[in-house]
């Protein structure tokens, strides 16, 4: 089984969509109008995954308040200095996971204030 594809609340399409092009390397699979207000059917490939992103309209003003979407990955503490030397915010250094002994996880905020985990593999 794997991940077919994972819905994030975002305030602003075009915002999120350069976040995670420019931050993630992501690439527009499809980007189709879905009424009169302007709304998109925005969906985003990762690089090397079977995992589509789709933004949802976020209800209300404030962000999640936990991980919206965890991202494994071999090399926790490259890839949070790569966001870092790209300005994106880190919320949570490298370490220890209490839910995971032996491995390495680390947040992250998108530029729609969700928060984001990276776990080593």
């Amino acid at each position: 089984m794997h991940l077919q594809f994972a819905e994030l609340p975002v305030f602003d399409q075009d915002r999120a969509v350069a976040f995670y092009a420019e931050h993630l390397g992501c690439a527009v699979r499809a980007d189709t109008p879905m009424g009169d207000d302007g709304w998109r059917g925005v969906e985003l490939v990762i690089p090397g995954a079977d995992t589509a992103l789709h933004f949802i309209r976020r209800e209300g003003d404030a962000p999640s308040t936990g991980p919206v979407l965890v991202l494994v990955t071999d090399d926790v503490e490259g890839t949070v200095q790569a966001l870092r030397d790209r300005g994106v915010p880190i919320l949570a250094e490298p370490a220890e996971p209490p839910f995971q002994p032996g491995h390495t996880a680390a947040a992250f905020q998108d530029s729609e204030g969700n928060q984001m985990m990276l776990v080593s593999r």
